[in-house]
């Protein structure tokens, strides 16, 4: 378990975080290890600068799963930043209740609800990619710079683009099915610190 006071991984520098000691909204879930690299903000205004249109009115969660790893520059948008399309016009009405002489408790009917975002264990997010709300990323799952997810992306899997689409699978079919019953990203410490040559040379077999 990391100890809450530790904030950088790597004594080098000071670009990556560990998410978890450094979020502080209740509504946003990181697991332990998981890590957010910066090199152009302080990456420790991340639920600032990179969870975007996440407003306590939806109560919507994100939540992000254990060893991931989220590059530069990657949004997450939440529900606000959908503009009703329903309506008539996409100009957001209610928001400016005031102006227009709007209830307040009216406000959620300027966009569409998609919900929650949910990150699997052990993904990759590259470089300034954007996460729309209501999308679930599997586990293992690599989502390419600059791709655009405005759907569910499958464990195990490689999606690029705008908006993104599966490229391939990281593994066969079996492998992925024994790598999400053995979740090693649940294991104590001491199991994966005695299982890194095999988790890196990626020799399944011997995962003990």
């Amino acid at each position: 378990m990391i100890p809450q006071w530790k904030i950088y991984p790597r004594s080098q520098g000071h670009s990556t975080v560990y998410l978890q000691n450094v979020v502080t909204d209740p509504s946003i879930t990181v697991g332990e290890y998981t890590t957010y690299d910066d090199f152009v903000q302080d990456p420790r205004d991340f639920q600032r600068n990179n969870v975007l249109y996440h407003y306590p009115i939806n109560q919507e969660r994100l939540v992000i799963g254990k060893f991931c790893s989220i590059a530069c520059g990657v949004k997450f948008l939440f529900s606000s930043a959908n503009h009703a399309l329903g309506s008539l016009s996409t100009y957001p009405f209610p928001i400016f209740f005031e102006e227009w002489d709007l209830p307040v408790e009216d406000i959620p009917r300027a966009w569409d609800n998609k919900g929650d975002i949910v990150v699997g264990s052990d993904v990759w997010i590259g470089y300034e990619a954007v996460i729309l709300a209501g999308v679930t990323i599997g586990d293992g799952a690599v989502v390419g710079a600059r791709a655009v997810v405005t759907r569910d992306v499958p464990p195990y899997t490689i999606v690029g683009g705008v908006p993104a689409k599966p490229i391939r699978k990281r593994f066969s079919d079996g492998v992925i099915q024994r790598l999400l019953e053995l979740k090693w990203w649940d294991w104590p410490v001491e199991r994966i610190a005695a299982n890194l040559e095999a988790i890196q040379s990626g020799d399944i077999q011997h995962l003990a």
